[in-house]
Formats: C-alpha cells, sequence, structure tokens
C-alpha cells in the first residue's frame, strides 16, 4: 500500500499554450490531440457558461473523506484546476461554498470531482466552477489520509499534476503536460480547417463534397432510388 504523500513542487505547463487550449474549448483539443483524454460525459458542470483550462493539482482520497481536498489547498497556485479522485466510487458531498472560498482565495480556478458537490446554488452565485459526477447533501468526514499531486484516474482518464485540464459546457479532457504546445498547435490548425469549412458550407455546398464522402458512400453500397 502506498504512504500518503503531498507532492509540492510540480513541473508546470507553458502559460500560453494553457491560454490557448482554454480558447479552443474541449471539443476541439479532444479531436486535435487524436480524440483521447476526454474524461467520462457524467461529469457535467453546475451551471453553464463556465470554461476554464489550468494546470492540475491531483487528490487522491477516501470515499466518504475530504480532509485532503483541505490539504490541498495549500500547494495550489494560482492558475491552478483541482482534480478529486477518491479510490472508490462515492458520490457523497465532499465539496461546497467554504472550500470554494479557500480555493478562490488561493486563485485557484475550479474543480473536477468524480465524486459529489453540495451548496450548488451558493456556488452558482458565486461563479465558482464545479464539474462533478452528482450533486448530494451528503456530507463527509475529515479522518483519514490521502494523497496530493500524485498520478490519479479520474472519470476513466489518467491525470498527472501538471497536467493541463480543459472544462466547459462539452466536458472535460486532460492534455499531457509534456505535449501541451503540440495539442494548442493542432487545435488552432483545426479552428483554421473548420473555418474555411464553415464558409464554404454557408455556401451551399455540401458536406459529401467538401470531405469526399460520395465515393465512400458508393463504396458502401448506397443507391438513390
Amino acid at each position: 500500500m502506498n504512504k500518503p504523500v503531498v507532492v509540492r513542487n510540480v513541473e508546470q505547463p507553458a502559460s500560453d499554450a494553457v491560454a490557448a487550449l482554454e480558447k479552443y474549448g474541449v471539443s476541439t483539443v479532444h479531436e486535435a490531440q487524436g480524440r483521447c483524454g476526454l474524461l467520462a460525459p457524467y461529469l457535467r458542470p453546475i451551471f453553464p457558461g463556465a470554461a476554464i483550462a489550468g494546470p492540475a493539482v491531483t487528490v487522491s482520497l477516501p470515499p466518504g473523506d475530504n480532509l485532503m481536498i483541505h490539504v490541498a489547498v495549500e500547494v495550489c497556485r494560482p492558475g491552478n484546476i483541482l482534480v478529486v479522485a477518491p479510490t472508490s466510487p462515492c458520490t457523497d458531498g465532499y465539496f461546497g461554498e467554504l472550500l470554494a472560498t479557500s480555493l478562490r482565495a488561493h486563485g485557484v480556478k475550479g474543480l473536477i470531482i468524480d465524486a459529489g458537490c453540495r451548496d450548488v446554488r451558493s456556488l452558482t452565485d458565486m461563479r465558482f466552477p464545479v464539474w462533478s459526477r452528482a450533486v448530494s447533501s451528503q456530507g463527509t468526514v475529515k479522518a483519514t489520509l490521502g494523497s496530493v499531486n500524485v498520478g490519479v484516474v479520474c472519470a476513466g482518464a489518467f491525470i498527472e499534476a501538471g497536467d493541463v485540464i480543459v472544462a466547459d459546457d462539452d466536458g472535460v479532457v486532460v492534455v499531457q503536460r509534456s505535449v501541451a504546445r503540440e495539442v494548442a498547435d493542432a487545435s488552432e490548425a483545426r479552428v483554421r480547417k473548420e473555418e474555411a469549412t464553415r464558409d464554404r458550407l454557408a455556401r451551399g455546398e455540401l458536406g459529401l463534397d467538401i470531405y469526399g464522402l460520395r465515393s465512400k458512400v458508393k463504396e458502401l453500397g448506397l443507391e438513390y432510388a
């Protein structure tokens, strides 16, 4: 069994790459990096319109116990996103208004939690972005250690501290820190390509022709009656 640990110093991705990934959003980033890194779609934003990106501070903790979230606040830097993953499935309300107030005071941009949150009305009023598995008033205890800034599996995706989290209304995607710049460049290229395609579609051209699909449907045996 691994001993609980808090890793204080984590290499951060380039800030301009993070800003670019935030601008392009989840769907574009997911496609640009080869359709990988997407977290499970059950993670939903608690209010619409939030869009954030930043380096992950990861938290591995027991079910029904939020002690390590409080521990993690101390190592958060401005611009970080807190990523919380219980070691067993749990929908308890780990997180609410008071923890959000603490995280905001330390410059944290938002929370990704593969469990429950609470105080949704207050979190919405203060515009603190949260993507959670559930909303639940079931409280937690503060009794058992976990780890901070270790590799975790959150909503089916492996995330290491310092990886870039991108989250918006389309969901959540992770970009490995080592390829953040490469994925940002690929996202920009994809956006430019889509802009050209959008102009052609707006002029009335068909996707069948733009994407070269006529030969494909013929090959598959489609008949026009």
